[in-house]
């Protein structure tokens, strides 16, 4: 069994941690639309494990934040997260903080 998916939001981040795959990301889905509302930035920092299913529930936050009005950017990526990422070619979607500054 997976260890729980946790998140919360200061200000105008969304930091998560813990692991997000198909056996955790069902209760951060049932919250998605108040979960990244003014939303800015994505911490994935803390996430010990992403899978495709959780890759999925990345992109589609971004995209509920941008039909809100805002395009978050993500912050924390770790290097396997980066090549799942990079696998899905989502480079231009889940963009990270520090390669924009």
């Amino acid at each position: 069994m997976s260890e729980p998916l946790r998140w919360q939001r200061t200000a105008s981040t969304l930091a998560l941690s813990g692991k997000l795959d198909r056996d955790t990301l069902l209760t951060l889905w049932q919250e998605r639309d108040t979960a990244i509302l003014d939303v800015a930035t994505i911490d994935v920092a803390r996430l010990d494990r992403v899978d495709s299913a959780g890759l999925a529930l990345l992109v589609h936050l971004r995209e509920i934040a941008r039909a809100q009005g805002s395009t978050p950017v993500f912050t924390g990526i770790n290097d396997k997260l980066q090549s799942l990422i990079t696998l899905y070619n989502l480079q231009q979607i889940i963009v990270s903080a520090e390669k924009i500054a």
